[in-house]
């Protein structure tokens, strides 16, 4: 049965949105610094399969919306993740914010089509894989047009996409489900709905 929370943020949304994207943001400068770059090497002779490792990057989006319910959470977390990764330095520099506000975009959209109502798993693997299309995408566009093309394209965004299912898509699901059981989020749509749940049990 569909239950309608108000969908108008509160200063609690706003609160956890805020704490999420900060812990998020300090694992997209860990990813920046260390793991994308020790993955893609691995990967040196193919590049147009380093996008297997870009998922982490879709991390805050997924999980935002996924925990606040809310419009533009996945936007406003995935964002201000970048951005804060940004300030604390990467070798990306600024555009770190352009790809967190395409790919909160991306996971966004997905929710939106949803009407904010549909919370699964299957919502977060399709949001996860829309936020990484539109990474993969975006990246060849910009930083690959001359070099990534044709098939190697195709595989590139397809890596994306699988990328973000895994990292953002079912992470998030996983994280969402056990801070639910342990009544962290109980003042949070998320949070309601795992505890009418136990209750109907």
């Amino acid at each position: 049965m569909a239950r309608n929370y108000s969908l108008r943020w509160r200063v609690n949304d706003i609160v956890v949105a805020s704490v999420l994207a900060v812990a998020c943001g300090l694992i997209f400068w860990v990813w920046s610094n260390a793991i994308y770059p020790a993955l893609t090497a691995v990967l040196a002779l193919a590049p147009q399969f380093a996008p297997l490792a870009g998922g982490g990057w879709l991390l805050a989006g997924v999980l935002g919306g996924f925990i606040i319910r809310k419009p533009g959470a996945a936007l406003y977390t995935e964002l201000l993740a970048a951005i804060i990764s940004g300030l604390m330095g990467t070798e990306y520099s600024w555009m770190v914010a352009l790809s967190g506000l395409i790919q909160g975009i991306g996971a966004e959209i997905v929710f939106a089509v949803l009407l904010y109502r549909v919370w699964n798993l299957s919502s977060a693997l399709l949001a996860a894989a829309v936020s990484g299309f539109a990474m993969g995408f975006s990246e060849i566009l910009i930083y690959y047009a001359s070099e990534v093309t044709g098939t190697n394209a195709v595989i590139y965004v397809a890596c994306s996409m699988i990328s973000g299912m895994v990292f953002a898509g079912l992470l998030s699901w996983i994280i969402t489900k056990a801070l639910a059981k342990t009544g962290v989020l109980s003042s949070l749509a998320s949070g309601r709905v795992q505890r009418t749940r136990s209750e109907i049990r």
